[in-house]
């Protein structure tokens, strides 16, 4: 059974009455039984959810505190395939009473995490009846354990687990930073933290940065309103993030929501711990997580996970925000890197003019924009911006006219060459037909276009801007020593599915007076993705439409976002992909589609690498890049085969 790393977790708000352990037991175990149903591996209920938080000097009292000891047989009982933590007083062998964290599992396991940050502050003083733990090993009854692993029957399923308790994450060193290099990649927190004004917030951010800076899983159960309400006031607050991103959040006061859950990839955690290799490097951060963790790892083992639903959003478009103002933000932010890392090249240059081919396409209208925000952050006029369209054997009417009526109203300036007569001429030297439409048919085009370019700028002392994006690159989709070469490129990490929302951007903000424009450029991200190589159909129409010939860019984006970004298998990217269509995240391909196209991209990849190993310098603006100076180093002649075949075999 192959889970893809995926491991299902639930945080778990129960009713809670303080003092009624009998109670609070039956609701733990019934909540539980619940979550089983769900195939939930790692449940975790709040802070001394077995007593209730609230009981104040009642903590003092020892039938409360057998009652509690006692109740963990009965959890435990109900924890076969299901590992649970739960939150209990608990007397030490020294006499000293602790709060701790409990993980039951299989009806056998029993492993304590005892509060390290016992605050006694403000409206907490929680020091009046508990001891800091300070590492001491047999002060209980049952095993203390800083890492547990988690397998399954079929073997390990690479998490492991350590858990801190409510304070302990809010203070300056977590015992789960020690926990994380020691290599637990899932936190838990079983807390009772009170809401008062903002606290939720900070809350939020708090438990995102924890989770992004130490590379893990985190699950945040909080106490709710069952908690006594004579001082303070418990929401219920809890949340599952990974890696910084929030995966699943009970609101504070929800009503109808007793539990959450959502599936973590550890996989892809590992993944980022093995690429960022600075997360474990420091020797001195190292021996003091050895110094903090002193006990040996324990081992588990949970229920299989068959994996029929996913309890988590597949991201079908990760390169672009589902939401608008999101979608505008993010464009804003890559224009204005953009935009800045052109400056800076001209500067150091001093260089004061810039020339773009003009295609009448996205990729091109993107990189003209780019040009006159550049050009209006340095103070230069437009006029130095010159942009030539240079019709050739497959420019459309339609394309032709846009790219005239774009650079004439950015206010840049507009030049025409044609291309038929040269790219004819050169065909004929080559004794190639001008009606055998093959690959030398359109790449004497590209190439002619290129010459153009590069020979205009040496005469006027202009920089050439490349206009091709991560996508093209990824697939090769660029004619070698043509259109894949510039002075600059702007556009080299923009994924072709961004780049018509970051047009559709420069349209609805940066020049939405300009009403001409607008419509201009609203027709261009219309436009139908085309080198326009070919001669259009009988009606003057576009006949070379390039997802034809190799896929929906909205695959391969997908694809490439998940292969590079998160290192995952063929297998586990077709299962995703698989999963966003049914969440309605991705639009309604086939499974057949998806593996055909998948099996398209990894034989590009790989095939078309030369061309990503001589690419011009261009400013990398996201998380994926193909940059050979920067974050891909892939050799030319790599095998496909491993992949493919796996692909193959889908």
């Amino acid at each position: 059974m192959n889970n893809f790393g995926f491991l299902r977790t639930a945080a778990v708000c129960p009713d809670v009455v303080p003092g009624d352990v009998e109670k609070n037991t039956k609701e733990i175990c019934s909540k539980i039984e619940e979550l089983k149903k769900e195939v939930v591996q790692l449940a975790v209920f709040p802070e001394l959810c077995i007593t209730g938080y609230t009981c104040g000097d009642l903590f003092g009292q020892t039938n409360l505190l057998e009652a509690a000891s006692s109740a963990l047989t009965e959890i435990l009982s109900h924890t076969s395939g299901t590992a649970v933590f739960v939150g209990l007083p608990l007397r030490g062998i020294n006499g000293a009473l602790y709060n701790v964290a409990a993980l039951l599992c299989n009806k056998e396991s029993v492993y304590i995490f005892p509060k390290k940050y016992v605050p006694n502050y403000g409206e907490f003083y929680e020091k009046r009846w508990f001891t800091p733990w300070n590492g001491e090993e047999n002060l209980f009854e049952y095993e203390t354990a800083s890492l547990v692993k988690i397998n399954t029957k079929s073997g390990f399923t690479g998490a492991v687990v350590s858990a801190e308790i409510c304070e302990d994450a809010w203070v300056p060193l977590s015992p789960s930073v020690f926990s994380a290099l020691n290599g637990a990649n899932v936190i838990v927190n079983l807390s009772a933290g009170n809401e008062v004004l903002g606290k939720a917030d900070y809350r939020r951010n708090l438990i995102s940065i924890n989770s992004a800076k130490s590379l893990c899983g985190y699950i945040y159960a909080n106490a709710g309103e069952g908690e006594s309400t004579q001082d303070l006031v418990f929401s219920g607050h809890s949340f599952i993030y990974e890696y910084g991103t929030l995966l699943s959040e009970r609101k504070p006061f929800e009503k109808d929501k007793k539990y959450i859950i959502s599936d973590l990839d550890i996989e892809r955690l590992n993944n980022f711990r093995a690429r960022q290799e600075t997360f474990s490097q420091s020797g001195e951060a190292k021996q003091a997580a050895l110094f903090n963790q002193p006990s040996e790892i324990k081992e588990i083992t949970v229920a299989e996970n068959k994996l029929n639903e996913l309890y988590r959003k597949i991201d079908g478009h990760p390169f672009v925000p589902c939401i608008y103002e999101d979608r505008q933000k993010r464009a804003e932010e890559i224009t204005a890197m953009q935009s800045m890392a052109l400056v800076k090249r001209l500067r150091h240059t001093g260089i004061k003019k810039v020339v773009v081919g003009i295609s009448g396409g996205l990729d091109s209208t993107l990189a003209l924009l780019v040009c006159c925000k550049a050009f209006d952050i340095f103070g230069l006029d437009r006029s130095g911006i010159t942009g030539i369209t240079m019709p050739g054997f497959g420019t459309t009417d339609r394309t032709y006219e846009n790219a005239k009526a774009l650079v004439k109203n950015c206010g840049a300036v507009l030049e025409e060459i044609s291309i038929k007569e040269a790219a004819a001429l050169h065909l004929k030297d080559l004794n190639h037909p001008l009606d055998l439409y093959d690959v030398t048919y359109e790449n004497a085009q590209a190439r002619e276009r290129t010459q153009v370019l590069f020979d205009w700028a040496n005469m006027h002392g202009a920089l050439l801007i490349g206009t091709g994006d991560l996508s093209e690159l990824a697939l090769g989709w660029c004619t070698y020593n043509g259109d894949h070469m510039s002075n600059y490129a702007v556009n080299v990490s923009v994924p072709k599915t961004l780049v018509r929302y970051l047009v559709e951007y420069f349209a609805d903000i940066v020049f939405k007076e300009n009403k001409v424009l607008v419509e201009v450029l609203k027709d261009i991200i219309d436009t139908p993705v085309s080198p326009e190589l070919l001669p259009p159909d009988k009606n003057g129409n576009i006949s070379q439409k390039t997802e034809n010939s190799i896929g929906s860019y909205i695959l391969h984006d997908f694809f490439l976002y998940n292969c590079v970004r998160n290192g995952f298998s063929p297998s586990k990217i077709f299962f995703l992909a698989k999963h966003a269509v049914k969440q309605g995240t991705l639009e309604n391909f086939s499974g057949e589609v998806i593996k055909e196209t998948l099996k398209t991209f990894y034989k590009r990849f790989f095939s078309q690498q030369f061309k990503r190993s001589c690419i011009p310098d261009g400013v990398k603006v996201g998380s994926v890049s193909l940059s050979p100076r920067g974050d891909w180093r892939m050799p030319s002649d790599a095998a496909v085969s491993l992949w493919l075949k796996e692909a193959e075999a889908l």
